[in-house]
């Protein structure tokens, strides 16, 4: 069934005018070079910007890493200071110890504190809160600052003035997470509280232990910053990149997302947290029917780790115009394409229709037109052989109607030369019987025979016989001669009995050997020998007409060789027979002018005389023969 469609469709197109042909060939040539160049630009350039947008998004996400680890590594520093301050220090201790004596009272009894109490705790307030808003003024961004003693006793100086509600919880949390440190410090991600001013914030931490001289903790800093602190640098970066963006630590939770709806979330079961495989990459997801490309990258300091999500849309907004301006321009170039091509394929095909036109005139019969030739392209080449076969055809006209003039010549001459041939036979009769009558057997055998030879040769010309008629009318004419001569003559015929029944032309064979008889004829000779040999070679059937009589020079055979290529047919006249020309000329109007007679001859050695005939199937050659 395909293979039927398929040779269906070559059919149809087999089967288009030229012009057609040329603007089917003219728009595949032009429209798939330039869709196909179209599709892979398309392609290459939206795979080059998505690969640079890559590239250039974990430059800027690690551009931001690195700024976040510089504000962490700050706070971490600020929050190593109380172990430089000793006032800080000293401070706590104090505390510690008011507390534990505190304490070690309130079991026994249950006496309010001393007015000596208030003064060393406003002191130890003010010293430490003191140092704390020198600390809060190093770090621009840093919310707040809070230092613990060893009983939980807070101190702090918030720069927003937020302060958290719930310090004894946060207190015991990091007090419990930094319970088996050493004095290093200890990052928290972010955390929703609730501010003194009665609202929810979030902010993430660093945790460290302060520790005396001997390494003994003496209380808890908390450096505090505000998550608007990573605002700024997300809102940057998600600006450039046209995507969003979500920051998560080490147990995916999130730290920070750029619509701020996922805080404090954790997403570590998610299909977005679980492909961010690895320290960094990218990687293809769909949301909501769209494809979005996700890029991240983490720090080695922190474990955080930055995922941007940038709609594939937006990458390929550029990529986009510039595929249908692409397009816009590939189909004004084939419509202008088209255009010359249709001027291109009329300009081609006109010559052509113009030679068709002519040549339905031709076959109509008027063979009066030429091809008005130019140019010398091809076209021009098939215009010049046209008007050359035209001229050919019409030059073979012509002499197809010369020829026949002459054969119609040749024939009334033979119709001219026939006397009655009824009155000549029954008088050749009369006298053969008479003289059989009168016992004059030789005389009735020379009539007889006579009568065979004028009953066979004034037939009409323009029959055909037979090989097998022809050669026995041969042998009649020697048998003829061997009575007027007799023992002068031998004739030997050597042809194939298959071609017996050969059709062919009537008086080919006897005028040649009647020329060789009475030409060739020399009288030192005892003998002549006279042979017919049939030769088969690839296009012809070659008979060597042979004497061994006196021949004939060189000039006279040139002479004669000549005349039978192009002298015209010979009269024949009322009293003569008809030689090698009309022999010769006779074969030509009949089977063309490759065949004919050619004769080579010796002084002294005879004459050869070869005689060409089409081979058998191929004898009929010319028109309007009957």
């Amino acid at each position: 069934m395909n293979a039927q469609r398929s040779n269906r469709w070559w059919s149809y197109i087999g089967d288009m005018g030229m012009e057609r042909k040329l603007l089917l060939v003219f728009l595949i040539i032009i429209t798939l070079p330039l869709s196909f160049i179209s599709v892979i630009s398309f392609r290459s350039y939206s795979e080059s910007i998505q690969a640079n947008t890559v590239a250039y998004s974990e430059k800027l996400i690690d551009q931001m890493m690195d700024s976040i680890d510089d504000y962490i590594e700050d706070m971490k520093r600020i929050s190593s200071m109380p172990a430089y301050v000793n006032e800080i220090k000293q401070n706590l201790i104090r505390s510690n110890h008011y507390y534990e004596q505190k304490n070690s009272e309130s079991r026994g009894s249950t006496a309010k504190p001393a007015t000596s109490d208030f003064d060393l705790l406003l002191s130890i307030q003010r010293g430490i809160e003191g140092n704390i808003s020198f600390i809060n003024n190093i770090k621009r961004g840093t919310n707040s600052v809070y230092i613990f003693d060893g009983y939980g006793n807070g101190y702090y100086s918030a720069k927003d003035g937020g302060v958290r509600l719930d310090l004894e919880q946060s207190y015991k949390f990091w007090s419990a997470q930094s319970k088996n440190s050493s004095g290093e410090a200890l990052l928290f991600g972010t955390q929703a509280y609730t501010s003194n001013l009665q609202s929810t914030r979030y902010a993430f931490t660093v945790v460290r232990k302060i520790v005396d001289g001997l390494w003994n903790p003496v209380g808890l800093i908390a450096v505090e910053a505000n998550i608007s602190n990573l605002e700024n640098q997300v809102a940057e970066l998600d600006k450039v990149t046209h995507g969003t963006s979500v920051i998560v630590d080490e147990n995916g939770k999130v730290i920070y997302d750029s619509d701020q709806k996922l805080l404090t979330t954790d997403i570590s079961h998610s299909t977005l947290y679980r492909s961010a495989k690895g320290e960094a990459g990218s990687f293809y997801d769909t949301i909501s029917g769209k494809q979005r490309l996700n890029i991240y990258s983490s720090s080695a300091k922190t474990n955080w780790k930055v995922i941007i999500s940038i709609p594939v849309d937006e990458l390929t907004r550029g990529v986009t115009l510039t595929r249908n301006a692409t397009i816009a321009a590939t189909l004004v170039i084939v419509v202008v394409a088209l255009m010359i091509s249709i001027i291109l394929s009329f300009a081609l095909t006109k010559p052509l229709t113009q030679l068709i036109q002519l040549m339905k005139k031709v076959q109509n019969g008027d063979l009066d037109v030429t091809f008005r030739v130019n140019r010398k392209d091809e076209i021009g080449l098939l215009g010049h052989q046209f008007n050359r076969m035209l001229a050919r055809i019409r030059q073979l006209i012509q002499d197809i109607y010369q020829m026949e003039e002459q054969k119609k010549k040749v024939e009334l001459q033979a119709l001219q030369s026939q006397i009655n041939p009824h009155f000549i036979y029954n008088t050749l009769e009369s006298i053969r019987m008479t003289a059989e009558l009168n016992d004059d057997v030789e005389a009735a055998d020379m009539i007889s025979i006579l009568g065979k030879i004028l009953r066979y040769s004034i037939g009409e010309w323009s029959g055909t016989t037979t090989m097998k008629q022809e050669l026995m009318y041969v042998r009649n004419y020697v048998e003829l001669l061997g009575c007027r001569y007799p023992g002068r003559f031998v004739l030997l015929i050597d042809v194939p009995e298959e071609l017996d029944n050969y059709s062919m032309i009537k008086l080919v064979f006897q005028p040649i050997i009647e020329n060789a008889a009475y030409h060739g004829l020399d009288d030192s000779k005892p003998l002549m020998h006279l042979s017919i040999k049939c030769e088969v070679i690839k296009h012809k059937l070659l008979f060597h007409i042979r004497d061994d009589g006196c021949g004939m020079e060189q000039e006279t055979l040139d002479k004669l060789n000549d005349s039978l290529r192009h002298e015209a047919v010979p009269k024949l006249s009322i009293n003569g027979g008809i030689g090698m020309k009309n022999v010769h000329h006779r074969i030509q109007l009949h089977y063309g002018p490759s065949y004919g007679i050619e004769v080579f001859s010796q002084p002294g050695t005879g004459t050869d005389v070869i005689l060409s005939l089409p081979l058998p199937g191929r004898e009929a050659i010319t028109t309007g023969r009957t």
